[in-house]
């Protein structure tokens, strides 16, 4: 649970969490802390003492209860000493809002993707630990990880090097960490919690009744989370004086906490329709708020939505992330505090209502931010123009951009949504709907690892409620992404899991692909006897069906692994049947690639007169597909065999032309190679080329 800041406002981006972090000149206090904390930087640690060399970062530990500041105070240590790690800052934070820890693989994949290196879809964690302290082990880098909930949490991170430092943010001691020294966080000082206060009433109803102002910092307990909604109470109330309020908190008893009594003040001063939203924000993904969001919980418009969220960030409810787009942050001290307000004053069908509301908008959104990436079609064009106009993006940039910034709380929306149980109809779309549009922005291959947990509740759905259709295709993806990251064994067995699934769904298309795919791990793993059977399956099927296309290029897989065995009489038949099923399909580019393959084999079996012919053979269908890169790969291929027949000059004239045309592709444009590569690259996914 992140803290409310000390800072009232003007928070600059941490660009690795994506989260406010303190700017300097806006801190307040801490002296005393902020000392100790840099003197345990220095100070030799108990490896040193011994005489031995510290195997590991040291760590800082900044210990208190929310709401006091633990992370304003570690984000300002941060920025005094980044100087020192020239790799950078690395934030991760390591609780949900409600106080549920995030798994370690979550994060080390995020700090992983902070330091720019590639995270390999499907990663456990402890691939993903070792590849983190790896990637740390030649660098400078502080690592700040807040909200910890245990000691495991931090130390599964720990970079295995004395050049890091880890500040880690607790509610307490991080025990089994060795040599950890917690800075432990009580109020603020009085000269800095008034400082805090002027920074919402001005000088004047401080400096007018200076003791009322220390009572009212005493009533906060010194806490600066309570500082700031009083602070911000006293802004919207400018003829109170601050005796008023300090009286009112005295009279409110002494039940809760500080914290929780300025709280209720604060909250009781708002009207009616302010507080329904402020209380439902607890239901936020990720504790991040947009107005959409905002709207679709109250059920308001998007202007009210807009105007009160400004209003509550003034008073002290919420912090405004900087970014490019407007978006606010709910203290994590004053979750559980709306979460109390919600579960009292608004019935369970009534959140179940708002959360249903707030999933719709999202999918509605993730819909216009895929659809404004195709803008050549029809369908897409129409989809686009009957939707509101609040929830269309002007180009496909802002879409994109509004996709990145959104991102974390779109995923958090799609965990919570499993996990709620009693929505998985809307879970279900909106984890289709954020696959559609994450592939559409950024192609398959970079967001393969968020498929991958996003096809991992697809799952758990599919199981949750005997729906085996959508559990095959799930499998088929997480295996998919498993085969591509070579985890071929995990993905042997999910594909068998998905012919299961497929099978009692009574699906062809799921049963079918799963087969072939179970043929295509068979061949990976080098089991190209299981791999012809397996493909056997698949072709069977296909042609039941009659699907022409799908049974030709069976007959080429079952071709490829007969040729791996060394079993070139079958695989020449299957080539042939290949090339008769491609010819009668019209299908040109994959008639003379079947040639190709066929006269590799024959030059394999020793056939080199055939191979000659069938090459040839193959050059004239490949002129006929005007497939430049076959056509000189095939030239070649004829020279080496007219070198083997004892014909040199006819090999230099092949090889010549080949050379030609290979550089003629050299010097084509790089743009439109690069994007007719990747096109290949999304097109052959495991157990579909």
């Amino acid at each position: 649970m992140t803290d409310q800041a000390v800072a009232a406002g003007g928070n600059e981006l941490s660009q690795d969490a994506g989260r406010p972090a303190a700017t300097e000149g806006q801190f307040l206090g801490r002296t005393r802390e902020l000392k100790e904390l840099h003197v345990d930087i220095e100070r030799a640690g108990l490896d040193t003492i011994s005489g031995r060399k510290a195997p590991r970062a040291r760590v800082l530990l900044i210990a208190g209860r929310p709401g006091y500041g633990r992370t304003s105070l570690a984000e300002e240590l941060a920025r005094q000493v980044a100087h020192r790690y020239r790799d950078g800052v690395l934030r991760a934070r390591l609780s949900e809002p409600d106080g549920t820890p995030v798994p370690t693989e979550r994060t080390a994949r995020e700090l992983l993707t902070g330091l720019g290196l590639p995270t390999p879809a499907g990663a456990d964690e402890d691939e993903l630990g070792q590849a983190l302290r790896e990637a740390l082990a030649d660098r400078r880098v502080l690592l700040l990880l807040d909200d910890a909930v245990a000691a495991e949490q931090v130390d599964a991170l720990l970079p295995d090097t004395p050049e890091c430092l880890v500040v880690a943010v607790s509610g307490g001691p991080l025990t089994g960490i060795a040599d950890v020294r917690p800075c432990t966080l009580g109020g603020l000082d009085t000269k800095s919690a008034l400082e805090l206060l002027t920074r919402y009433t001005g000088s004047v109803r401080i400096t007018v009744d200076p003791s009322a102002a220390e009572g009212l910092v005493e009533e906060c307990a010194g806490r600066p989370a309570a500082l700031v909604l009083a602070g911000g109470w006293l802004a919207a109330h400018p003829k109170a004086a601050v005796a008023d309020l300090a009286k009112q908190l005295r009279t409110a008893g002494e039940e809760g906490s500080p914290l929780a009594r300025v709280f209720r003040l604060a909250y009781e001063a708002l009207p009616g329709a302010a507080r329904r939203m402020l209380r439902l924000l607890c239901l936020a993904p990720a504790g991040l708020v947009d107005p959409h969001t905002a709207s679709a919980l109250a059920g308001c418009s998007l202007e009210t939505a807009r105007a009160t969220l400004d209003e509550v960030t003034a008073l002290g409810f919420l912090r405004g992330v900087d970014g490019p787009l407007p978006q606010y942050e709910v203290p994590g001290c004053l979750q559980p505090l709306l979460r109390t307000l919600a579960e009292s004053q608004d019935r369970p069908a009534e959140l179940q209502l708002a959360r249903a509301r707030m999933l719709e908008r999202t999918v509605r959104l993730l819909q216009s931010c895929r659809a404004i990436t195709e803008t050549d079609s029809p369908q897409a064009r129409e989809k686009l123009a009957g939707l509101p106009r609040a929830l269309r993006f002007p180009t496909p940039r802002a879409a994109e951009e509004w996709l990145r910034v959104r991102r974390p709380a779109l995923l958090g929306a799609a965990r919570l949504a499993v996990a709620d149980g009693e929505l998985d109809t809307l879970a279900r779309r909106l984890m289709a709907a954020l696959v559609r549009a994450m592939v559409a922005h950024y192609g398959t291959q970079a967001v393969a690892p968020e498929l991958y947990g996003i096809h991992r509740l697809v799952l758990d759905v599919a199981e949750r409620r005997d729906l085996p259709r959508e559990q095959a295709a799930a499998l088929l993806n997480l295996a998919d992404l498993d085969a591509q990251t070579g985890r071929t064994a995990k993905a042997l067995a999910r594909y068998r899991a998905a012919l299961d699934a497929g099978r009692a769904a009574n699906d062809p298309y799921a049963t079918g692909r799963a087969m072939e795919s179970v043929g295509g791990a068979h061949q990976e793993l080098g089991d190209y006897d299981r791999a012809a059977d397996w493909y056997g399956r698949a072709l069977a099927q296909r042609l039941a069906r009659d699907e022409r296309v799908d049974a030709a290029r069976l007959y080429g897989r079952i071709a490829t692994v007969h040729t791996y065995a060394g079993r070139y009489g079958e695989a020449q038949r299957n080539w042939r049947a290949a090339i008769a099923g491609h010819r009668r399909n019209g299908d040109v580019a994959a008639h003379a690639r079947a040639l190709s393959e066929l006269a590799r084999v024959q030059e394999y079996a020793g056939r080199h007169e055939e191979s000659l012919g069938t090459c040839q053979e193959a050059v004239e269908w490949a002129r006929r597909a005007e497939d430049a890169r076959l056509l000189a790969a095939l030239r070649l291929r004829l020279a080496d065999t007219l070198e083997r027949l004892g014909d040199p000059a006819a090999a230099r004239l092949h090889r010549g032309a080949a050379e030609r045309m290979l550089g003629e592709e050299r010097h084509e444009d790089p743009s439109a190679r690069k994007q007719n590569a990747n096109a290949c690259e999304i097109r052959s996914t495991p157990g579909e080329d």
